[in-house]
């Protein structure tokens, strides 16, 4: 659009910002691009000539004449979780801090998955990030089969193809770390409380916990899956689990594979069972989500990094260069009252 027509319409041009800043209209494009060279004198001015203007960069017109479009899917599901809305608020504002806008995608289960990655995938956005329980190699597949996914990445869980990155925290450390805790506590007979059993990208926690176990005990330990991170199913379930069979066989301590699960435990052995915590049973979490903190729970749980895993993934969507494709972050042990 030229400049007379800008003016007739009423659409502010990036020829009205640069006669205004007294800069060329391709210094203006440039000051819209974080990796372009422009002086900082030069991109303020821009900067304050667009403000006072009301004017906009077109981004879709920006990107089709790049082979960026500086946009990023997220397709996140299982948001009766409450660590996903940690995750999301984490991903959302850095990126956007960072210079990425962000394609939101709710999954709305397995089923939903090829659809909802290829429909992400046919927005040309740079990368897809994939924050979920229900996504597995077929699906992965499809999104790297479509050639519009430049970078397909696994936050917060690891996927076991070649063609992805995947960033989260250090399952396998942090389990052992909890597993030699319960020992050396003296617990005699731990209950695993895991989410649902999936052959997606996948959670450590559950297979590394019984491996070590075993080493420091020479038996198994028994576990149960729930088919949600919910807090509700997981009082339901554990109350279940609690009230069969004999009070003597009953576990003393239950490790659980997230916050969610723990929070829902906890509520049935006290409100249910009239149990106490951490003197007839103990619990464990993992996330260290806002609720484990609260005096009504005191959780002992996992810290992930959060932050340090978003500015990771950051850097890989910077990155003109493959990048490992496993990116792994230690966390920390959060002792409080429940164990």
């Amino acid at each position: 659009m030229s400049e007379d027509a800008g003016t007739e319409t009423g659409t502010v041009t990036a020829d009205d910002v640069a006669a205004a800043a007294g800069v060329s209209r391709w210094t203006v494009g440039r000051a819209f691009r974080r990796d372009a060279s422009i002086s900082e004198k030069s991109r303020k001015k821009v900067l304050a000539a667009a403000q006072s203007l009301g004017y906009a960069p077109d981004l879709l017109a920006a990107s089709l004449a790049s082979d960026r479009s500086n946009l990023v899917a997220l397709l996140i599901d299982d948001f009766e979780n409450p660590h996903k809305l940690i995750m999301l608020e984490s991903l959302s504002r850095v990126l956007r801090d960072e210079g990425w806008g962000t394609l939101l995608v709710n999954m709305k289960g397995e089923a939903d998955a090829p659809l909802a990655l290829l429909g992400a995938s046919q927005r040309r956005v740079d990368a897809a990030v994939l924050n979920g329980t229900w996504f597995d190699e077929r699906i992965i597949r499809t999104a790297l089969g479509a050639r519009r996914v430049k970078k397909l990445i696994v936050f917060g869980r690891v996927s076991d193809s070649p063609d992805t990155i995947s960033i989260c925290c250090d399952d396998v450390a942090a389990l052992r770390t909890i597993a030699a805790f319960v020992d050396e506590q003296g617990y005699q007979s731990p209950l695993y409380v895991a989410g649902p059993d999936t052959h997606s990208a996948i959670l450590r926690r559950k297979d590394t916990f019984l491996a070590e176990w075993r080493a420091l005990r020479g038996r198994s330990p028994p576990f149960m899956h729930l088919d949600q991170y919910n807090i509700g199913l997981a009082r339901d379930c554990v109350l279940a689990a609690l009230t069969g069979g004999r009070r003597d066989r009953r576990p003393d301590i239950l490790v659980c594979e997230n916050d969610a699960l723990a929070i829902g435990a906890m509520d049935a052995i006290r409100s249910d069972l009239a149990l106490s915590i951490p003197g007839d049973i103990a619990v464990i979490g993992f996330d260290d989500v806002a609720l484990a903190a609260l005096p009504t729970y005191n959780l002992t749980t996992w810290r992930q990094p959060i932050a340090e895993m978003t500015m990771a993934l950051v850097e890989v969507l910077r990155s003109e260069h493959d990048a490992a494709n496993e990116i792994l972050f230690a966390g920390e042990f959060v002792r409080r009252g429940s164990a």
